[in-house]
């Protein structure tokens, strides 16, 4: 349904009212009837295939419409429409290009964008060339719409962020090759300011990403007469008028640089200047492409000298003399033209004003005469020669362009492009219409036989329903010209031409007698000195006079001979061919070459997936606004748009054999594919059938042919084109989803694995504090539960004191802690605070232990308000000892020098991570007081003491009074804490299994029709095991020996292949052999005299691993011998033809770098190592590593190892006195295995 034109925009008021939104109440906007005038309405149908009523008057009332709302392109199908407007809409810019890209070509307007990105889709998916024809007659738009194509195809060619330099540079001469060829080869007409003399197929050449990698064209018949001649208010090429207005001073100075007005070539039409084009500024950018497609400085210098030397020449004006022969009227034009030319002026006047005739009798060669030209003869010899050197100029520029081009890399696609001159009707049509109209009427035909007679006659052969369409075949027309038998146009002026001599009208008058036999076709009428021929696109007479002339198209050898005695290279690599003065055959004439040219292009294009551009000319005025009716049917009608029109209504928009069907669409079916695979066992016709069946398509929009499948409408295949890409992107989604979860299980994984290292890391400090704790204490204080609990953890700075935290700021502020001073602990307390009269009570405050002092801080209310202020700072050096009870409160003293405030006491429930912190900070030289009484200074020489008693009656937290400690039992004093408990097992969720309709068993791959391979990898479920594999070779070996399968026969003069060089020996393990008994503790292997093991592993320290009837463990190394092994013997000598690689060396001694992945560290504290057996006399056993573990930290040497440096806790109850605790060890990340090792080592040789 259309949009109303009525429909208001609610809720944008905000976002109109330039940012009020957020101020403004949002209202809904009224519908504004206006509207529709501002939008540009859709004039006419886009695609003509959908007209009501297909008639010629139809159809250009369509067009009319779009013209006229400025909607150019129309399609007919895949067949594109497009109406010169002559002037710029802005419809070619960056933005719109960039629109088109990736589209299909009906979701967005008619466009040259579209059809271009429709090759370019098409070649990168389809794997197949493509070409664009694009035709109509002069000034239609066609060149406009070549150089849109290129401009598409460079822009979205290639991808983004390219970094090769080479591809961009192969787009930058691709379009650079439009301004050069267009200077050379594009001139003005009656009715195209920028009118294509020439033909010119580009192909654009790409790898297989679709990068573009070269480029080549191929040059078609050049219009070589317009360089000498002209009908009036036309023009010569433009690089004429370019040349002579912006050439620099040093150019003109060089080459006698005039005006165009100053020569007769440029001149004598009477039309020097046009208003759209600008020749100074073209020619500047002549002069930039010759540089980007990479001539040199003296190619374009030989360039110019040769545009000048065409110049002058046009200048030599021939008089008749007495005799009535030519001669030239200024010999100072000649001198100067051959100083140009680099010959001798004499001789250049000779050969423009005499011909060498040759005289032959019996075949042999006869007299030599030079004969005089008349004023006709020597003009037209001045002009051949003129024609000569810009059409040999302009093929030198295209293959030298070709060059600069060529693709570095073999090219696997390529997309033509087809710039070729129009239809042309004027009023004196002569041999240069005959061929651009032949070479018309041959795109013509194949316009035909792909689209209109091709597409029936492929219904009919794969009998498919169809209602045949009457159309008008030009074959018969190619047939007129081209054919030898009977002959045609070109065959008869050939003969014709065989017959010139000095006059050529004798030989036109040959023509139109030996014409008159083609009279019997019907589309041939001979009239006089002219004959009319009736193409596709009109009657047009064509005029006899001349065309002999044109046809013959030769040099004479005296022209010849003078450019090969030229001192300029560059005139010999424009003629390049030798003159053979002994050749007497005919050269071909310029209607065979425009033959064989144009059936060369009709074998490219056949060659290639072709897209159609049919351009029209509104009007002969080149107005913007003008739209002649009456021109534009005769075009509607001579292009074939109505029959056109039928036969895409009737017909099928696509078609394609069944292997490609399937190889493009196989993926839509799940009875096809299968994870990418193709699985289908059934013929290629089903296996179509069922991809449409599958895919939901209406029987009526499709028809199975005998060998291919036909879709009808466009847009069914732009639905399974769309699901196809839909499938990629679900199955691009699915593996981004499996990736994406693989990932995730790695780091979580990962995490896990830290985490839990975390945790033993930790946990090996936490038990060191532990055991610390476990250690000052001695076995003399009754513990609480919470104490001995194994998930406990020693953190230290409870309040975060030394953090970010607001409460552990407002806490370090109050107690005045400076940035150089490190909190190790910090908790709530409570302070035993005496009152006057009265019993001491607890009050709560907070305890920070740092490196430098204890401090005690207290939070009152003031005023109303809490404020937090440090009540005490005592020095970690002033503290004495430390006193608590043997019962298992919580009550600490702080023992220092005598002072008015006396000793504090204050509960702590981490008293004794407190305590560990303090004896950690000050190195242990200070005693922990444990016993039924605390002793303490109250005042500065007043001694108190508190004693502790048992009251089972409490169960919670001590209670104070009196000088007396009343708390309930405790765990016994010589508890150990609890180890640390497991990890709760988390219950896995079992995985729901999705509802699928997929079957279990993964389906067996198969080959794609058409293919070499399976399209995807087999997945490696579907792959046989090794086992089968071989149970498959031994099934195979029987066969061959019973005669069910044949080995090749042999190739006959060749003897039996030499058999395979056996393979590299792999190198021989170093065996030891134990040279005493060894009785190994856990970890380590026993070993038994004379027995022969394997060494796995040399470690530096004396212990090495040992590989023991596949068990592994730790043996002294001097308890071993290596085994002297017998050399291998000598390998047979090697065929001459290769040389047998050398025995491997045999292995070094050398040190292990790494540990067994199955070993584990264990501590050994506390083990001894097992006696040497008392055999018979031996050397020392080396100190061993843990169990499993790769020793670490001895001596290379195997001698005594370093005295490690960490500090060890001596036991608590070896030379320190009662409540005296040694200086404990920093604390560290783990245990230090190598004090371990080195400590057993010791004990080892200390028994």
């Amino acid at each position: 349904m259309a949009i109303s034109k009525k429909a208001g925009k609610k809720g944008v008021s905000g976002l109109l009212g330039g940012g009020g939104g957020a101020a403004k109440s949002a209202k809904v906007q009224k519908a504004d009837w206006s509207e529709g005038f501002k939008k540009k309405k859709a004039a006419g149908v886009p695609d003509m295939t959908l007209l009501s009523t297909i008639t010629n008057e139809a159809i250009n009332d369509n067009l009319k419409q779009r013209f006229n709302n400025q909607e150019i392109y129309t399609y007919i199908a895949h067949v594109l429409i497009s109406v010169n407007p002559f002037r710029d809409l802005g419809i070619y810019t960056n933005e719109i290009l960039n629109s088109y890209r990736g589209k299909n070509r009906l979701e967005m307007t008619p466009h040259v964008f579209a059809i271009a990105e429709s090759a370019y889709y098409r070649m990168t998916t389809e794997k197949e060339n493509q070409c664009v024809i694009i035709s109509g007659e002069s000034g239609a738009g066609k060149t406009e719409a070549a150089k849109r194509i290129m401009q598409y195809i460079a822009a979205v060619s290639g991808g983004e962020g390219s970094t090769s330099g080479g591809i961009e540079s192969v787009k930058e001469m691709v379009l650079a090759t439009n301004p050069l060829l267009e200077s050379f080869g594009c001139a003005k007409t009656l009715r195209n300011d920028n009118s294509s003399r020439h033909g010119k197929y580009l192909e654009i050449m790409f790898n297989s990403l679709g990068q573009p990698v070269g480029a080549q064209i191929t040059n078609y018949l050049l219009e070589k007469n317009r360089v000498v001649g002209q009908i009036e208010d036309e023009r010569d090429f433009h690089i004429f008028y370019q040349f002579t207005k912006g050439a620099s001073a040093e150019q003109k100075e060089a080459f006698g640089l005039q005006g165009p007005e100053a020569y007769a070539y440029t001149s004598r039409s009477g039309c020097l200047d046009v208003k759209s084009i600008n020749d100074v500024s073209d020619f500047q950018e002549t002069i930039r492409a010759m540089q980007i497609i990479g001539l040199s400085a003296n190619e374009q210098n030989s360039i110019f000298r040769v545009l000048a030397t065409i110049l002058w020449l046009g200048n030599v004006e021939f008089v008749e003399d007495d005799d009535g022969n030519a001669t030239i009227s200024d010999t100072g034009v000649t001198d100067f033209a051959g100083y140009l030319m680099e010959v001798d002026p004499q001789q250049l006047q000779k050969v423009l004003l005499t011909r060498v005739m040759e005289t032959q009798r019996g075949g042999r060669r006869g007299s030599v005469y030079e004969v005089p030209l008349n004023v006709a003869q020597a003009s037209s010899g001045r002009d051949a020669l003129s024609k000569a050197l810009y059409n040999n100029l302009f093929e030198w520029i295209v293959s030298r362009v070709n060059v600069s081009m060529k693709p570095q890399q073999n090219p696997e696609y390529v997309i033509g492009v087809l710039d070729i001159y129009g239809f042309e009707i004027f009023q004196d049509n002569s041999f240069e219409q005959l061929c651009i109209n032949y070479v018309n009427e041959k795109l013509q035909q194949i316009f035909i036989e792909l689209t209109l007679k091709a597409e029936q006659e492929e219904y009919v052969r794969e009998q498919i329903k169809w209602t045949p369409i009457k159309f008008f075949d030009n074959a018969v027309v190619c047939s007129l010209i081209e054919d030898k038998r009977p002959a045609g146009i070109f065959a008869t002026l050939n003969d014709a031409t065989a017959t010139a001599h000095a006059d050529p009208s004798a030989a036109d008058n040959s023509f139109i007698q030996r014409s008159n036999m083609l009279s019997s076709n019907p589309n041939f009428e001979a009239r006089g000195n002219k004959f009319l021929i009736k193409h596709y696109a009109g009657d047009v007479l064509y005029n006899v006079a001349g065309m002999t002339d044109k046809n013959k198209d030769t040099l004479i050898k005296d022209i010849l001979d003078l450019i090969e005695g030229s001192k300029d290279d560059f005139l010999h690599t424009l003629f390049p061919e030798k003159v053979d003065h002994s050749n007497k055959k005919r050269p071909p004439t310029a209607g065979d070459k425009i033959k064989a040219s144009a059936n060369a292009l009709v074998d490219n294009l056949m060659r290639c997936q072709p897209h159609y551009i049919r351009t029209i000319k509104p009007n002969q005025h080149r107005s913007p606004t003008e739209y002649d009716d009456k021109a534009i049917l005769h075009q509607v009608k001579y292009l074939g748009l109505q029959e056109n029109i039928r036969v895409r209504r009737a017909g099928f928009a696509y078609r394609a054999e069944f292997s490609k069907m399937i190889q493009r669409f196989y993926l839509l079916s799940p009875a096809t594919s299968y994870a990418g695979d193709y699985i289908w066992d059934g013929d290629d016709r089903s296996g179509c059938e069922r991809i449409l069946t599958d895919a939901k398509i209406s029987k009526d929009e499709w028809q199975m042919g005998v060998t291919k499948a036909f879709i009808k409408n466009p847009e069914t295949l732009f639905y399974l084109e769309g699901e196809r890409d839909k499938y990629w992107h679900t199955m691009a989604s699915r593996i981004q989803r499996a990736w994406r979860a693989y990932v995730r299980r790695k780091v979580e994984a990962a995490i896990k694995i830290q985490r839990f290292w975390r945790n033993q890391k930790e946990s090996l400090v936490y038990a060191r504090k532990r055991d610390y704790g476990h250690e000052v204490l001695a076995g003399r204080k009754e513990r609480r539960r919470f104490s001995l609990l194994g998930m406990r953890k020693f953190m230290g700075d409870y309040l975060d004191v030394g953090g970010t935290s607001p409460q552990g700021e407002m806490l370090r502020n109050a107690a005045q802690i400076g940035p150089a001073e490190t909190v190790h602990f910090s908790s709530r307390a409570e302070l035993l605070v005496s009152k006057l009269g009265r019993s001491s009570k607890l009050s709560p405050r907070f305890l920070i232990v740092t490196d430098k002092a204890v401090y005690f801080v207290v939070s009152a209310a003031k005023d109303g308000r809490v404020t937090t202020s440090l009540e005490r700072k005592i020095p970690l050096v002033t503290i004495k000892s430390i006193s608590m009870t043997n019962l298992r409160d919580d009550f600490v003293a702080l023992n220092i020098p005598p002072c008015e405030e006396g000793d504090p006491i204050f509960t702590c429930s981490l008293k004794t991570e407190m305590m560990c912190v303090i004896l950690t900070l000050t190195g242990g030289n200070m005693n922990v007081s444990i016993g039924p009484t605390i002793e303490y200074l109250k005042k500065k020489d007043k001694r108190a003491q508190i004693a502790a008693k048992k009251d089972e009656s409490i169960t919670g937290d001590a209670v104070y009074k009196s000088h007396t400690i009343a708390v309930g039992s405790g765990e016994p004093a010589s508890s150990v804490s609890n180890p640390m408990p497991p990890r709760k097992p988390k219950a896995k969720k079992a995985a729901k299994a999705a509802p699928s309709s997929r079957p279990t068993n993964r389906p067996t791959a198969k080959v794609l029709p058409g293919a070499s391979k399976p399209a995807a990898p087999a997945a490696m479920a579907s792959m046989p095991s090794a086992p089968a594999a071989v149970k498959a070779s031994a099934a195979v070996k029987p066969s061959v020996a019973t005669g069910a399968a044949r080995a090749p026969p042999s190739i006959p003069g060749r003897g039996a292949p030499p058999p395979p060089p056996p393979p590299p020996a792999a190198p021989a393990k170093e065996m030891y052999k134990a040279l005493y008994n060894f009785a190994g503790q856990p970890g380590e292997i026993n070993l038994v005299k004379g027995e022969e093991v394997e060494v796995k592993e040399k470690d530096d320290n004396g212990w090495w691993m040992v590989v023991k009837n596949g068990q592994e463990g730790w043996a002294p190394s001097n308890y071993l011998k290596l085994v002297e092994s017998a050399p291998p013997p000598p390998p047979p000598p090697p065929p001459a033809a290769r040389r047998a690689p050398p025995p491997p060396a045999p292995a070094v001694n050398g040190s292990a770098l790494s540990t067994p992945p199955s070993s584990r560290p264990v501590s050994t504290i506390g083990s001894k190592p097992a006696l040497a057996p008392a055999v018979k006399p031996k050397p020392a056993i080396p100190a061993k590593p843990s169990v499993g573990a790769k020793p670490a930290g001895l001596a290379a040497g195997g001698g005594k190892p370093p005295v490690p440096s960490a500090p060890k806790i001596a036991p608590s109850n070896a030379g320190k006195k009662p409540g005296q605790v040694a200086q404990p060890s920093a604390q560290g990340g783990q245990m230090d295995l190598a004090a371990v090792f080195a400590r057993r080592a010791q004990q080892a040789r200390g028994e």
